[in-house]
């Protein structure tokens, strides 16, 4: 088994192989962040994209649709209620507003949707804390190894035990 960088577990390590393993776990960190905002980013340009889709379904529906349904409609409820012609046809054109109304309503859920998403704002919260977790880190406490100039056997045998 070894560490993630290739150096064998147990086994002490330079102060340059830390750093580097440090910096990696870093540059990781970073675009695992990116990453997370573009993710988040992608999502709320999709509930967008839905709201202004919708948005756009209900004016085609309103548009296209009056004049054929208008008159369907109309000549409809003349036939089974024998009212004039022209209250048959604002009532027809009132279902078609109601049709539009349902689709809009749907749009401004879509649209509140995204606009409540914080995303981007919840990347940069994260940011901020593994910063600040960074910024707060302390070097792990090491034992006193014996001074240089102890080069008796007992010193040099100890530093050889708590080395390995």
């Amino acid at each position: 088994m070894s560490a993630p960088d290739g150096s064998p577990v147990g086994a002490e390590r330079s102060i340059g192989q830390l750093f580097a393993s440090a910096t990696t776990e870093l540059s990781a960190l970073v675009h695992d962040e990116i990453a997370l905002a573009k993710a988040q980013l992608k999502q709320d340009v999709k509930r967008g994209a839905v709201s202004g889709g919708a948005f756009s379904v209900a004016g085609a529906v309103l548009v296209f649709s009056l004049p054929m349904l208008n008159f369907a409609l109309a000549y409809g409820i003349r036939t089974w209620s024998g009212w004039n012609l022209a209250v048959c046809f604002l009532l027809s054109f009132a279902a078609n507003v109601l049709v539009a109304g349902g689709l809009a309503l749907i749009g401004v859920f879509f649209a509140k949707k995204a606009k409540k998403s914080k995303g981007p704002q919840k990347v940069a919260t994260s940011v901020k804390q593994s910063a600040g977790v960074l910024q707060n880190a302390k070097p792990h406490p090491r034992a006193e190894l014996p001074a240089v100039r102890d080069r008796t056997p007992e010193a040099i045998e100890a530093v050889a035990r708590s080395s390995s």
